[in-house]
C-alpha cells in the first residue's frame, strides 16, 4: 500500500513528532521505531515504562444477555463463566479447528463483553463474530478509539498517578478509569512479558493522554520492533507468523485456552478436529529455538535433523536484547519437540547449530 492509502491512528501526528520511522502494518502506517532505536526501547521496557500505540488493534463490544453463550460457540475459552472485571485470551476458531485469530475479551458487567481482535483480521473477526450473534445480541465496533499499552515494571505505578484505583488491579483485571478527565478502560495485560496496562481511550483524547505518560520519567516511546522483539522473548505468538488458519491450538502449544468445562462439553467450533488431535498427539509441535553462536533465525528458516532431514520451521526469530542471544520459536515433528533436543538451522545454505530450549526465554514478571 502506499502512504496516502494508509490507514493513521489517532496518535499518527505524534507519532511523528516524536520521529517515529513509519512502515506500513497491518494496514495502517506506524511507528516500527524511536530515535532512541530498537535495542534501547527494548531494554527500557524491561526496565522501566514503555508506551506503545496499538490503536490499529481492532475494539468492539458485545450487548446482551446472551453474548456470553453467543461468543463461548465461536471460541474454546469459558466465557460464560468469565466474571465481571475479568479478562480473557482465547481463539476464534475455524470449523477446520484451526485458529482465525486471538484475543482479549473482557467481561464489563451489565451484559457487555469488550473485545480486542488483531488488526490485520479485524475485517474477518468483527464480521464473522457477527453473523453468528442470536436475537437480542448485537456487535459494536469502536472505531473512534485509541489503544495505547503501557508496559514494564513503572507501567502500573507511572498510570496511578493519572488513575490511583489501577494501582489495586489484579493481573486480567479490567476497570474503568478517568484520566486527565477522559472515560477509559484498563486492563493489566500486555504483550511483553512484563506487568503493565493496555487503556482503551476516546480517539480525541488519545493524544494528550500520551504525552502526559510521556512526560512522565520513567516513560519513552516504544515502536514495533521492539514489540517484536518483546513478545519473542516472552514466548508469545504472533497471528500470520506462529498461528494461522492452519494451525492447530494442540499442535500450537494453547490447550491452556481451553478451560475445564470447555473440555467436557466440546460444544464450539472445530471442537471435534481440537479433541481428535488432543486424544491423539499432534504431528507437530510449537517450540522455543535456542541458535548457537550469533546468527538470528528468521522465519520461514528450514530446520532440519543431523542427517539434513527437514523437520520443521522457524516461524518467528530474531535478536534477543535481554538473552544477548538470538532467540526463536517454530514448528518441529513431535519426535524432534523434547526441550535440549539438538537440530540444525539452515541458514544462507549452511546448517547451523540450535537447540530445542524451553519458554519464555526472559521469565514472565506479570503482578500475581
Amino acid at each position: 500500500m502506499s502512504e496516502a492509502t494508509l490507514n493513521t491512528t489517532p496518535l499518527d501526528a505524534l507519532n511523528r513528532e516524536l520521529g517515529g520511522k513509519m512502515v506500513p502494518f497491518a494496514g495502517y502506517s506506524m511507528p516500527v521505531q524511536f530515535p532512541a532505536g530498537v535495542l534501547s526501547e527494548h531494554l527500557h521496557t524491561r526496565a522501566k515504562a514503555g508506551l506503545f500505540d496499538v490503536s490499529h488493534m481492532g475494539q468492539a463490544s458485545l450487548h446482551g444477555a446472551g453474548a456470553a453463550a453467543a461468543l463461548e460457540a465461536l471460541v474454546p475459552g469459558d466465557m460464560i463463566g468469565l466474571k465481571p472485571g475479568r479478562q480473557r485470551y482465547t481463539l476464534l476458531m475455524t470449523p477446520e479447528g484451526t485458529i482465525m485469530d486471538d484475543l482479549m475479551v473482557a467481561n464489563l458487567g451489565n451484559d457487555r463483553l469488550f473485545i480486542v481482535v488483531n488488526a490485520s483480521r479485524k475485517h474477518v473477526d468483527l464480521p464473522h463474530i457477527a453473523a453468528h450473534l442470536p436475537a437480542g445480541v448485537t456487535l459494536e465496533r469502536h472505531e473512534d478509539r485509541a489503544l495505547l499499552a503501557l508496559q514494564g515494571p513503572a507501567a502500573v505505578a507511572v498510570l496511578a498517578r493519572f488513575a490511583p484505583a489501577v494501582a489495586a488491579l489484579p493481573f486480567m483485571g479490567v476497570t474503568p478509569a478517568t484520566i486527565l478527565g477522559a472515560e477509559c478502560l484498563v486492563s493489566r495485560s500486555g504483550y511483553t512479558g512484563e506487568d503493565g496496562v493496555e487503556i482503551s481511550i476516546p480517539g480525541d483524547r488519545a493524544t494528550d493522554i500520551a504525552r502526559a505518560l510521556l512526560a512522565e520519567p520513567e516513560v519513552m516511546p516504544i515502536g514495533l520492533g521492539a514489540r517484536d522483539s518483546l513478545r519473542l522473548e516472552a514466548g508469545l505468538c504472533l497471528y500470520g507468523n506462529d498461528i494461522d488458519e492452519t494451525t492447530n491450538p494442540v499442535e500450537a502449544a494453547l490447550t491452556w485456552v481451553i478451560q475445564k468445562r470447555r473440555k467436557i462439553d466440546w460444544s464450539f467450533v472445530g471442537a471435534d478436529k481440537v479433541r481428535a488431535m488432543l486424544d491423539n498427539g499432534a504431528p507437530r509441535l510449537r517450540v522455543g529455538i535456542q541458535p548457537e553462536g550469533r546468527a538470528p533465525a528468521r522465519g520461514h528458516t528450514e530446520i532440519v535433523d543431523a542427517n539434513g532431514a527437514r523437520i520443521g520451521e522457524i516461524t518467528s526469530g530474531g535478536f534477543g536484547p535481554s538473552c544477548n542471544a538470538p532467540v526463536a520459536m517454530g514448528y518441529v515433528d513431535r519426535a524432534h519437540a523434547a526441550d535440549g533436543t539438538a537440530v540444525f538451522l539452515m541458514v544462507r545454505g549452511k546448517p547451523l547449530p540450535a537447540r530445542v530450549a524451553p519458554m519464555p526465554f526472559v521469565p514472565h514478571t506479570y503482578v500475581r
